[in-house]
């Protein structure tokens, strides 16, 4: 893929990412009892770290975790391998865990509170939904436009055959 390709799927990546990678930590919540939205409310607070209404800590999360996953989404479809990029990018979602959870997350007191291991989970799953689809990108049969679900058809006769396998 070239430089624009790797953008343009490195952000369609982000955006599924930024989707799943969201469904841990709600699934935690709900089983646990907790707010399903106070991951959100905590990304917001990157933005807004005072702020306690929560619609304006809810807006300000899209914009927030929005860039970060495009971001890191771009940087996955530079960077992750073409083996196991699924698993690559699972890996490389830990490692932004570290980043940002280790960095931003220790000086926000919303992030700081989140219980860890569903917020990994979430890296986790963000990064492996961003291999996925950069997987699908990079498999040529795939990119034919108009779609596509089927591989190329094997090489076959050149000449169309009658129903009894003979050549006309």
């Amino acid at each position: 893929m070239d430089r624009a390709s790797d953008i343009r799927v490195g952000l369609v990546a982000g955006t599924v990412g930024a989707i799943a990678g969201g469904i841990p930590s709600t699934a935690h919540a709900l089983v646990t009892g907790r707010d399903p939205l106070e991951a959100s409310y905590a990304a917001g607070a990157i933005l807004l770290p005072h702020e306690e209404r929560r619609g304006r800590l809810l807006m300000s999360a899209a914009v927030a975790h929005g860039a970060i996953s495009l971001f890191w989404g771009v940087v996955l479809a530079r960077v992750l391998p073409r083996r196991r990029p699924v698993l690559a990018g699972a890996a490389a979602g830990l490692a932004i865990a570290a980043v940002d959870l280790g960095t931003v997350g220790r000086r926000i007191e919303r992030i700081r509170t989140l219980p860890l291991g569903p917020q990994l989970a979430d890296h986790a799953v963000y990064g492996a939904a961003v291999g996925a689809v950069i997987a699908r990108a990079r498999t040529p049969w795939l990119n034919r436009r108009g779609g596509g679900a089927c591989p190329p058809k094997a090489a076959g006769p050149a000449r169309p055959l009658s129903q009894d396998g003979r050549s006309w």
